[in-house]
């Protein structure tokens, strides 16, 4: 029987009381709703729409929407911090419920009042879902490339083009679409809210993939998607700039679910290196496992206090808060990956058949060095900034 999840990590510090209570409901809720069906959803392919929903009523779908607009109101912090709970038991679903959270963030951060008051509650809430589309079959990491176009045509736009790889296309309500209104670069895209049963768009297989199970992904076609003009988020041209905003704190989301992933793995293995006896002693009794462990401990600890630092800055809205972000996620998910399949060996085995859960959190961490930017993109980011600036990331 797959072993039951020991969330109780010690207190982080510099958390307030209400904090620490989000992380208590987070994590009561990942024990209750997300614990029990994560392999199953996992190894069937279903995604949990009740579960999300639950998660909605909890206040966890629009963390940090706006109250006026139907959300929570809360900090990027906070937010991290009931992701990587969420995450230490299914970071399949976690990972979708973030995505959602910064899709919802987007639309109702920029969008018109009629279409906020139509959208907004209803996102917040998880009675709708929405999906980010921003990458194309051709653009990926050079997101400012993209070819999915939108013409004015009186009182519509209409879309043409495609997107490639998009987390729960086909079972979600709203689509937040990038697409070229003007000509080439970043300053040619604009943003667009595209209710996802519009005529016109088709969808794609469901994507067989490594891990992420519990969401399907699958890519888009627009053919003549005719779409309200009120369904601009902000104004023409500003698409690239709300893109980049929203992935500063889509990063944070993610590098959160890395942590939750690691801090589950790291409890998982602590617990097999107490009950497990080889050569006639508990496998917590050889040093080299203790050191193995140690050095686990010691990187979701760095990893999480980054993750916190960067979701400071971006709450204090910081000039240095995109890089922050952008090192933060590239060092939390690689720690992140590197501490599960550590955990793994240390299970050696057992970590590796499914009935143990540290293969599923393996698998479904691997791609966070993938997405919303690779890691690679990442280090372009910091890169950037430290020799393009005389800024200290202090």
């Amino acid at each position: 029987m797959a072993a039951v999840m020991n969330l109780h990590a010690a207190r982080p510090p510099g958390l307030g009381e209400e904090q620490l209570a989000f992380r208590e409901a987070a994590r009561d809720f990942a024990l209750a709703e997300l614990a029990p069906h994560a392999a199953r959803w996992d190894a069937d392919g279903l995604f949990p729409r009740e579960a999300i929903a639950k998660a909605g009523e909890l206040g966890f779908c629009g963390l940090y929407t706006d109250e006026a607009a139907g959300g929570s109101g809360l900090t990027r912090l906070d937010a991290a911090i009931v992701f990587e709970e969420l995450a230490a038991v299914d970071p399949s679903t976690a990972a979708y419920i973030s995505i959602h959270n910064m899709a919802t963030w987007m639309l109702t951060a920029h969008a018109r009042p009629a279409l906020r008051g139509a959208w907004g509650a209803a996102l917040a809430s998880g009675a709708k879902l929405a999906s980010y589309c921003l990458t194309e079959p051709g653009a990926g990491s050079d997101a400012a490339s993209l070819k999915t176009r939108a013409l004015r045509d009186g009182a519509d736009y209409v879309l043409d083009g495609s997107k490639a790889f998009i987390s729960g296309a086909g079972a979600t309500d709203m689509l937040v679409v990038m697409a070229r209104t003007g000509g080439d670069g970043a300053r040619g895209i604009s943003a667009f809210a595209v209710p996802a049963d519009s005529p016109g768009i088709t969808y794609g297989r469901k994507e067989e993939k490594l891990g992420w199970n519990s969401q399907p992904t699958r890519g888009i076609t627009f053919e003549n998607v005719r779409v309200p003009a009120a369904n601009l988020l902000g104004e023409e041209g500003e698409g690239f700039r709300i893109a980049m905003k929203g992935l500063d704190g889509g990063r944070l989301n993610i590098a959160a679910c890395s942590l939750g992933a690691a801090q589950g793995a790291l409890d998982a293995a602590r617990r097999y290196l107490g009950e497990r006896r080889q050569f006639g002693k508990r496998l917590a009794e050889f040093q080299a496992l203790q050191f193995k462990l140690a050095d686990m401990a010691t990187q979701l600890v760095a990893a999480r206090q980054m993750v916190h630092t960067a979701a400071s800055k971006l709450d204090a809205h910081t000039r240095d808060a995109t890089v922050w972000c952008a090192m933060a996620k590239r060092f939390a998910t690689d720690a992140g990956f590197a501490i599960c399949n550590d955990a793994l060996q240390l299970h050696g085995g057992y970590g590796y058949i499914r009935e143990y859960p540290i293969e599923r959190l393996l698998r479904d961490c691997r791609v966070h060095q993938i997405l919303e930017g690779t890691n690679e993109i990442m280090r372009v980011i910091v890169a950037r900034h430290l020799l393009d600036t005389e800024e200290e990331l202090r």
